[in-house]
C-alpha cells in the first residue's frame, strides 16, 4: 500500500512540474514561460537543517538574487523518485536542474543524455559527461584539518570528537582531514571520530556527543546536518565547545556554545556555474574549491572561549599557509 501510494504521490508531482506549477517547501510558485533563467535543484533534507539542506537553498536564494532567476526545489527527495523529479523540472523548462549530494549522480548522467538541452550539475562529488553535466567538490580534507587543528588548539584535556552523519565521502574526508590537522598542532591529542549513521537524527547526534563527553572530550566537531543540532543540545548542557563543521554558520543562531564554524560559500560556487551556462564559458567537468578560491572560510568568533591573540595568529598563519600551499593536509594523511 505504502508503494502504491508513493508511486501516487511521484506522478501527482510531475503532472504538477509539467503543467507548469511547483509546490516546494509547501508554497506555491506560478512557473511562467517569460525568458527568464530557471533553476531547481533537488535536496535529500529540509532547508531548516542548518547544515547541509539550509546551505543549498541559501546559494539558491543567492542566485535568485544575483542573477535574477527563478527558483524551485524539492526537499527530502526519496531516491526513488530522483529520475523522475529531474526529468520533471526538465520538461517544466528549467534551465539548470541541480542534485545537491553525490547521491543524485548516477540519475543526473542517466537524465542529462535525455535533455542535453538542458543543464545539470550535482555536488559533492567528482562526475561529468558531455555536454551537459558538471559537479563540485569542496575540499572536505583541507575543511577538517582545520576544525582538527583548532579543536586541538583548544581542548585541555587532550580529547576531542569529530561526529559526523553517514559515512559517506564528504563525512569521511572531513574526518580525515579533523585527524590529519589535529595531529598537526598536537601528535598527542586523542581523537575520537564516529558517525550516526543520519543526518536527520537529533537525538543520536545529542546522545552520540554525550557519550564523547563523559569520556572527557573537550572540543566537538560536528558535520551531520540537522543530527547537528542534538551535537550542539549535549555540548551546551555541560558547557562543552564546538568548533563547527558542515559549510554553514551554526554559531548563527547558537552563538553561546559554538566558537566558529568552517563556512562554505555555495551561493558563490552556484552562481559561478549558473553563470557559465549563460555567457558559454560551461564546462562538463568535475571542480574542487576551498579556501584559495574563497569558497570556504571562517565565521566570526562567538562561543564560551575567549581567544589570545597568539591563537589567533596561529589560525590565520595556517588558513594563509594552506591557501598559499605552504602547507598541504595530504601530506599528513594517512
Amino acid at each position: 500500500m505504502k508503494g502504491k501510494i508513493r508511486i501516487i504521490l511521484t506522478v501527482l508531482i510531475i503532472m504538477c512540474i509539467s503543467a507548469g506549477t511547483l509546490f516546494a517547501g509547501g508554497q506555491k510558485d506560478e512557473i511562467a514561460d517569460d525568458g527568464k533563467l530557471k533553476v531547481a535543484i533537488l535536496l535529500p533534507g529540509v532547508i531548516t537543517d542548518q547544515g547541509w539542506n539550509t546551505l543549498a537553498y541559501n546559494a539558491l536564494k543567492a542566485m535568485e538574487k544575483n542573477l535574477d532567476a527563478e527558483i524551485a526545489y524539492t526537499e527530502n527527495t526519496p531516491a526513488s523518485d530522483y529520475e523522475e523529479l529531474f526529468r520533471g523540472y526538465a520538461n517544466a523548462g528549467f534551465d539548470v536542474i541541480m542534485g545537491h549530494g553525490f547521491e543524485f549522480g548516477d540519475a543526473a548522467k542517466l537524465v542529462a543524455k535525455e535533455f542535453q538541452d538542458k543543464y545539470f550539475i550535482v555536488t559533492s562529488t567528482m562526475i561529468s559527461q558531455e555536454p551537459n553535466l558538471a559537479s563540485f567538490v569542496i575540499n572536505d580534507i583541507e575543511a577538517g584539518f582545520v576544525e582538527g587543528y583548532i579543536a586541538a588548539m583548544l581542548t585541555k584535556t587532550g580529547k576531542i570528537g569529530t561526529i559526523g552523519g553517514m559515512e559517506i565521502p564528504p563525512i569521511a574526508n572531513q574526518q580525515k582531514g579533523f585527524l590529519a590537522g589535529a595531529k598537526y598542532y598536537n601528535p598527542d591529542v586523542e581523537v575520537n571520530a564516529v558517525y550516526t549513521g543520519s543526518f536527520h537524527d537529533i537525538a543520536k547526534g545529542k546522545n552520540m556527543a554525550k557519550a564523547m563527553i563523559e569520556t572527557g572530550v573537550d572540543i566537538l566537531t560536528p558535520n551531520a546536518d540537522e543530527t547537528s543540532l542534538g551535537v550542539v543540545e549535549a555540548a551546551r548542557e555541560v558547557g562543552v565547545t564546538i568548533v563547527a563543521g558542515g559549510g554553514s554558520d551554526l554559531g548563527e543562531k547558537n552563538g553561546d556554545i559554538v566558537l566558529l564554524s568552517l563556512m562554505q560559500d555555495y551561493g558563490r560556487v552556484f552562481t559561478l556555474l549558473v553563470q557559465s551556462t549563460l555567457d558559454g564559458s560551461f564546462k562538463a567537468e568535475p571542480l574542487v574549491m576551498g579556501l584559495a578560491e574563497g569558497v570556504t572560510s571562517l565565521s566570526s568568533y562567538r562561543g564560551n572561549i575567549t581567544l589570545t591573540t597568539d591563537q589567533k595568529v596561529k589560525i590565520d598563519t595556517l588558513v594563509a599557509d594552506l591557501i598559499s600551499g605552504k602547507v598541504d593536509p595530504m601530506d599528513y594523511t594517512d
